[in-house]
């Protein structure tokens, strides 16, 4: 059988994408009742980091040792990959080493080239265009409040050319939920995702009026306005994205149950207000654990 790898949900069928996400809901209640398998058992998980990461990288290192294996850390100044090393080099001797490989990175070419090259299955941990790893845990978290996503209302608040939107984007196209998408004019999802999407025949509008987009929503759901290597433009995307938090406001034309999910880190008071990070509707500590359960799933997945 080829080698797997998981670099993007719309790489996913929709009985895959279900299986995971009730595989990590499953793996998460073993682990708490103690009875959790360990299919990772002598086994190496290799964590290539561009970008630094809080969730990411603890989440990746815990998820291998609950599984019975192991994870070794590695940055740019031990790789250098096309710069000190081509990729098919990294990829090649990567291969020997570990049994799973998860790269977090800025170009997403990285991410394909490597997986490309690399006989050991390769985990999407980011990428500029898209976090498929985070998207599989807000999922889990909305089908542990709400039992399904079917029929459900998704709204992404404020860039919609990040990867955040782009891998909602992505769901949208495996699974039958309706995404809606409120962000500036100058902000649009890339036009090929949205086009691959479309052809799936996913649910999505993409609107300026933040208001009409949040009425009857089931999940509010929102991310920084200026990621890892935007820091300067940062004042200005605040200026163009502040009619799109969400505030109170938007949360009482969402549904009385909505819930509100930020894939973290959050800044108060710019994409999300505190009252309502920190209130009833939120659940995005749920959301946060949930990445180390997804995450198993997709190894488990990946090594089977």
């Amino acid at each position: 059988m080829a080698k797997r790898d998981f670099l993007s949900l719309a790489d996913l069928s929709r009985d895959e994408f279900e299986m995971l996400v009730k595989r990590a809901i499953e793996g998460k209640k073993e682990w708490k009742e103690g009875r959790a398998k360990t299919p990772m058992k002598g086994k190496v998980l290799g964590l290539i980091f561009h970008k630094p990461s809080l969730r990411t990288r603890v989440s990746f290192e815990v998820g291998a040792r609950q599984l019975g294996g192991s994870a070794i850390y590695l940055t740019d100044k031990e790789l250098g990959i096309g710069s000190r090393e081509a990729v098919e080099d990294v990829g090649e001797v990567l291969s020997r080493y570990l049994d799973v490989i998860m790269i977090r990175t800025f170009d997403h070419k990285i991410a394909v080239d490597l997986a490309a090259n690399a006989k050991a299955p390769v985990i999407n941990g980011l990428t500029d265009l898209f976090h498929p790893c985070q998207v599989l845990a807000d999922v889990q978290t909305i089908v542990e409040h709400r039992d399904t996503i079917e029929g459900k209302v998704v709204t992404f608040y404020g860039d919609g050319s990040n990867n955040m939107a782009h891998s909602w984007i992505n769901a949208a196209a495996v699974l039958p939920f309706e995404l809606r998408i409120a962000t500036p004019s100058n902000y649009l999802p890339d036009a090929a995702v949205m086009s691959h999407a479309k052809k799936c025949g996913a649910k999505i509008v993409v609107s300026h009026d933040a208001k009409e987009v949040s009425r009857g929503a089931d999940v509010l759901y929102t991310d920084v306005w200026a990621s890892m290597g935007q820091e300067s433009e940062r004042d200005a995307r605040i200026r163009e994205m502040m009619p799109y938090q969400i505030n109170a406001e938007a949360l009482a034309l969402a549904k009385k149950d909505a819930l509100v999910l930020h894939c973290l880190p959050a800044h108060r008071g710019e994409e999300v207000t505190a009252d309502v990070i920190d209130g009833p509707h939120s659940v995005i500590y749920d959301e946060a654990e949930n990445r180390l359960h997804a995450q198993k799933a997709i190894i488990e997945w990946l090594l089977a």
